[in-house]
């Protein structure tokens, strides 16, 4: 039976790379894989999984209207797929989610989903939630806070590092606009005056 994998982590943890690892390791193998990104993910443009690293590879970006199912099902018999990956997959809404499951359930289909947990200020994101409630697996990738702590938070600095309290959820940004943080400095940082809460 497949099943649906997230994969969750602060920012700058290695997820898209680790996605992009996996897809390697299956298409090395023969295996057809699809993948998805977020629409409103441009690092390396749009439809462009991007790492840090500098490896990259195409995918069908989705807005919150994509139907993930009947793409991958469309593309499924075609040609058989081993492994659908999502990158971005916070940015799923809760009915694409429920897709993904179909597809593990439905068609066999194993679903591997990359993404954040909460957004800067600490709230988890919807395709997050759903992931968290309907995956079979939960995996965290790990990332180092400042402090050498474990980093669990996304904390979002304007150009002076300040910490941002207020905007909206969805704002794509790299290092210049999130830092990893461990809870108690991500809590310190957000409840300083803003003034004080300076990264650097």
């Amino acid at each position: 039976m497949a099943k649906l994998y997230f994969y969750y982590a602060s920012m700058n943890a290695g997820k898209s790379t680790t996605l992009l690892q996996a897809d390697f390791n299956y298409r090395e193998r023969g295996m057809r894989t699809l993948l998805f990104t977020a629409g409103v993910h441009d690092r390396g443009g749009h439809g462009v999984i991007d790492s840090r690293l500098g490896i990259s590879a195409q995918a069908i970006p989705f807005a919150a209207d994509t139907d993930l199912q009947q793409i991958a099902e469309d593309a499924h018999f075609e040609t058989p797929l081993a492994c659908v990956l999502v990158d971005e997959a916070q940015f799923l809404s809760a009915t694409q989610v429920r897709q993904l499951a179909a597809l593990c359930d439905e068609d066999d289909i194993p679903v591997l989903a990359y993404g954040l947990r909460t957004d800067f200020q600490g709230k988890l994101f919807e395709g997050s939630s759903a992931l968290l409630a309907l995956a079979d697996a939960l995996i965290e990738i790990k990332s180092v806070c400042e402090c050498g702590r474990k980093a669990t938070m996304n904390l979002r600095v304007d150009d002076a590092g300040r910490a941002i309290r207020e905007g909206a959820q969805k704002q794509i940004g790299g290092n210049e606009r999130y830092v990893a943080l461990c809870r108690r400095h991500f809590m310190q940082r957000t409840t300083l005056p803003a003034e004080l809460s300076s990264t650097e």
